[in-house]
């Protein structure tokens, strides 16, 4: 599974109103934003939530500035809740992620750098904001530290992310050995930046190219020489370029992947100015690649942009195969076939004709060159082998039973025994967990736990952050043979400390078997694909091994209104499992069908609710 030597930390999403104090050129193509007020400090939201002061731990942390929509008079702000904000859907707030340059907590100043970088709501802000005006953000979600572990960085980026790395440059080690490459529009648009006696900062001007279009940063690092020892790569920029960028390190040099940080922090595409203003993007007429892709849903569109994938066909293109014969001999296919899928795939506007019978990727299309839409979209993937159930929609709903096993011919419970299968599955999982782990991990709820038991996906991640931050706490995670098999195999990885690693152990059971006496039973995510009788039944069994005062603590998620999300996960566990997310009053009912009742619920993390739970007859 994906490691990383740079510890995350997760903090709530509070959004908060400041005022720009000051405006500075520091280049031709940069202008500074100071920000500056109370809502920097702990607060009460005028709903009544506390919120904690704003912090930024980490060189790449972003927040969100929200602006006001052209011909608007106020922003639509999201809604604070307590661990976070709720974001409306119509109309949606506008907001624009950027990187905190500088944070100041003594002088209570935030600096955010913007590039000048054609038409855009931020830049546009950015360049005609006086002092004295407010403007509301919320973030950053959470923070990464410095690499720890490496023999020396590689960091690379377009003007949009030199506030990063000058960042970054500021807060190194004296003794740190990097190497920099920049790309920048101009010679005046350099910035001075922090000198380091063991830091190479190469500069490339782009000068009449367009931004995005060079290859200068990936020349740059092909041919600028490699030093010895492990190194940590850092990217970010223009999508399409960070993306040839991390390629190459992966199989040109061998650099794993989870060795490598990149951000796409934008895509080239086509923007419509407003009619009455020429540096404001229309935003009904402008949309970005997503949003574009997300327009395609029905049918042949859907169907069609997935064989594609299945194909290959984006990958190819993005490698330098362009020509309808090359593809149909590098994908396998019948060539007048293919040619017909690209010839739709282009009035899409996934493709685009670059002359007769050669086709190159639209912005659209570099979307699905993107490893976790791939994912997604491939039958084979962990996520599109899942979503296949969605096929026997109809039946499930005809019948309210799983219809994946009529649609595909394995029942999803056979596809989770594939080994294969089972550890990608896991790995997947696994990368998602710190952002939950971290939280649980630095809250009040292990202290004094010397025994906890888990039953959960991607629990090695879960154990490695608990050991670290409670020396003394044991962990015993369950597993059934093929995650416990995994999970084996993954644990000195993921958990390098021996010493740390020894208070981990692996036991092959269910979650509806009594495992070794614990003060603490973790059940995380683990009902969607149970009846209310088993789910009661598996929390029944987890409470009977608890110690004297001990409780079993539960993560499910639940539907608590209509959002997309919710109402798509609900969808799917239906067609693959027969079951749904429950509502929090249902989650409840089998709560108290186990003997259980619920002492109180804790809230971590981006708003994770924990409910913590003890035997109904305890006091």
């Amino acid at each position: 599974m994906p490691k990383t030597s740079r510890r995350l930390t997760v903090r709530p999403v509070t959004l908060r109103e400041v005022e720009v104090l000051r405006v500075a050129d520091l280049t031709p193509g940069m202008r500074r934003i100071t920000l500056g007020g109370a809502q920097l400090r702990a607060f009460t939201s005028a709903n009544g939530f506390p919120q904690p002061a704003f912090d930024s731990l980490g060189f790449d942390d972003d927040i969100r500035l929200v602006f006001r929509a052209p011909g608007h008079a106020e922003p639509v702000l999201p809604v604070q809740r307590e661990r976070g904000v709720d974001l409306p859907r119509n109309p949606r707030p506008l907001s624009k992620a950027y990187t905190v340059r500088r944070w100041s907590a003594e002088a209570g100043e935030l600096d955010v750098d913007f590039v000048k970088h054609g038409i855009g709501v931020g830049t546009t802000w950015a360049y005609r904001v006086q002092p004295g005006e407010r403007v509301h953000f919320y973030g950053p979600s959470s923070s990464r530290s410095l690499p720890g572990d490496a023999d020396w960085l590689l960091v690379v980026g377009d003007d949009t992310a030199l506030p990063a790395i000058a960042r970054l440059l500021d807060e190194l080690p004296e003794d740190a050995r990097a190497r920099v490459f920049v790309e920048v529009a101009e010679d005046s648009h350099r910035l001075e930046l922090r000198e380091l006696p063991h830091v190479e900062v190469t500069w490339l001007v782009r000068g009449d190219a367009e931004a995005g279009t060079s290859s200068l940063l990936l020349d740059a690092v092909k041919n600028g020489g490699w030093w010895e020892g492990q190194p940590f790569a850092w990217l970010a920029g223009e999508h399409t370029s960070v993306r040839d960028l991390r390629r190459h390190l992966v199989e040109g040099r061998g650099v794993p992947k989870e060795d490598i940080d990149f951000a796409g922090y934008w895509r080239r595409g086509e923007v419509v100015a407003l009619e009455t203003d020429a540096a404001v993007p229309d935003p009904e007429k402008t949309k970005t690649p997503f949003e574009r892709l997300r327009e395609l849903t029905e049918l042949v569109a859907p169907t069609a942009i997935r064989a594609a994938v299945e194909l290959g066909v984006p990958d190819l293109i993005s490698r330098g195969v362009t020509s309808v014969a090359d593809l149909a001999v590098k994908a396998g296919a019948d060539e007048r076939a293919l040619h017909k899928l690209l010839r739709y795939l282009h009035t899409l506007d996934v493709l685009t004709e670059t002359e007769p019978g050669h086709y190159g990727l639209a912005p659209t299309g570099e979307v699905l060159t993107n490893d976790f839409m791939v994912d997604a979209l491939h039958p084979a993937g962990v996520v599109g082998r899942e979503m296949l159930g969605m096929r026997g929609l109809t039946e499930s709903i005809r019948t309210g039973r799983a219809s994946y096993a009529s649609v595909t011919g394995q029942t999803y419970v056979e596809v989770r025994a594939e080994q294969d299968y089972e550890d990608r599955y896991l790995e997947r999982l696994a990368k998602f967990q710190p952002a939950l782990a971290e939280p649980i991990a630095a809250s009040e709820l292990l202290t004094g736990v010397e025994h906890v038991v888990l039953h959960s996906g991607g629990a090695g991640a879960q154990a490695r952050e608990f050991v670290a931050a409670h020396p003394g706490l044991r962990v015993t995670i369950c597993a059934l043979p093929a995650q416990a098999d995994w999970l084996r195999r993954d644990l000195p990885a993921t958990i390098p400390d021996e010493a740390q690693r020894a208070r981990v152990t692996v036991v092959e059971q269910s979650v509806f078997e009594p495992g070794p006496p614990a003060n603490a039973v973790f059940v995380i995510r683990a009902f969607k694909a149970l009846a209310d009788a088993d789910a009661a039944h598996a929390l029944r069994r987890a409470a009977e091994q608890l110690l004297p005062g001990g409780r079993v603590l539960l993560i499910e998620e639940t539907f608590d209104g209509l959002d997309e999300h919710d109402g798509g996960a609900d969808l799917l566990a239906l067609t693959v499992h027969g079951s749904g997310l429950r509502t929090p009053g249902e989650l409840d009912a089998v709560i108290a069908r186990a003997g259980l009742r619920c002492r109180a619920r804790h809230t971590v993390g981006w708003g994770t609710t924990i409910r913590d739970l003890v035997p109904a007859s305890s006091h």
